[in-house]
């Protein structure tokens, strides 16, 4: 669908200079704009780029001027963009309907508008918000229940009891619900600690594909409003995470660890058991947080073990020097030895 550059700017609430006719369908890249789409520019740095783009239309910051184009001025605009986006490329539905294949519970109760896709499976007591899509071969545990406008994307499993708010996202191929990793050794083998707990994950959260979420032993694994949650993450037992968190690719969050609200955690994160991440603390990439650490509200930390930035980068840039140094002794401990 069409829109023009003032329909647009009323949308965004932002101010308009230019052709309030111009017409937008998209959104792109400069270099892959057609005169139809929106692009945003930020940077100085990049101004060259959008003004030689085909763009007609572009969101700039306030201050930023480029001759020739309908400027649509916002204090963020690349949030601007990614609000347009939302606007003009609504999604697609994944699934419509019922699909004749699917295996739905005579006691699953199904909202209006509900779609069901190929070869999905629905349990006992399975309840469905109306417009939640559940793609094709996802398989809804019994008692399990989803709320209004949700989005399954093909594979998904949601264990028995498990629990998603409204406009919850997860896709392809992750697991909610499975077991908790709890074992008690006692007299020469593993006994298994009782997974009977379960997941709770509120409103207008994302899931990447392919990742975990265990449900508690005895308590309830929670995600919090907001939250993103990336690709090949596994979220253990009993663990919380706070409202408008983001924890990115290959992070593994140990049980009963817990997480405030916008936390950013980095790629490859790895925290232990009963550890605390206060609000608005960062986690760069690769770091490793012991058993039962508390990082501080706000605080930025980074290595293994976990530690301050600053604090990181003083006894990395010593580390760095370490074979200059080696060599350096090794000279030292020579001559003694002449002596």
């Amino acid at each position: 669908m069409i829109h023009t550059a003032r329909e647009v700017a009323q949308y965004l609430g932002v101010e308009l200079e230019g052709d309030p006719a111009a017409p937008i369908s998209g959104v792109a890249s400069p270099e892959r704009a057609s005169q139809e789409d929106l692009i945003y520019v930020d940077s100085w740095r990049h101004l060259g780029r959008a003004a030689a783009s085909r763009a007609l239309c572009l969101l700039v910051k306030p201050e930023m001027n480029v001759s020739g184009k309908t400027l649509l001025r916002a204090v963020n605009p690349k949030l601007a963009l990614a609000k347009a986006a939302a606007w003009l490329l609504p999604p697609a539905p994944i699934t419509q309907g019922v699909h004749p294949t699917a295996i739905v519970s005579s006691s699953a109760r199904l909202g209006a508008g509900v779609g069901i896709g190929p070869y999905a499976v629905i349990e006992d007591g399975v309840e469905i918000g109306a417009g939640t899509e559940v793609a094709a071969f996802c398989f809804l545990g019994r008692g399990s229940r989803l709320g209004e406008n949700c989005r399954l994307h093909p594979r998904v499993t949601l264990y028995a009891g498990v629990q998603l708010a409204d406009r919850v996202v997860v896709h392809a191929g992750t697991v909610i619900g499975s077991d908790g990793f709890g074992y008690v050794f006692g007299e020469g083998r593993h006994w298994k600690f009782p997974q009977l707990g379960r997941v709770e994950i509120a409103e207008d959260v994302e899931i990447g594909a392919n990742t975990t979420i265990d449900r508690g032993a005895l308590e309830t694994t929670e995600i919090g409003a907001g939250v993103r949650i990336d690709n090949l993450v596994q979220v253990a037992h009993n663990v919380s995470i706070g409202e408008h968190t983001v924890v990115a690719a290959q992070t593994g969050i140990s049980g009963s660890t817990e997480i405030g609200s916008h936390v950013i955690i980095g790629g490859q994160v790895g925290i232990a058991d009963h550890c605390r991440i206060e609000d608005g603390a960062v986690a760069g990439a690769q770091a490793g947080i012991p058993t039962g650490k508390t990082i501080r509200k706000g605080q930025t930390v980074w290595g293994t073990p976990a530690r301050p930035l600053a604090k990181f980068k003083e006894q990395y840039a010593w580390f760095a020097r370490l074979p200059e140094l080696a060599e350096r002794l090794r000279k030292l401990e020579g001559g003694r030895s002449k002596d």
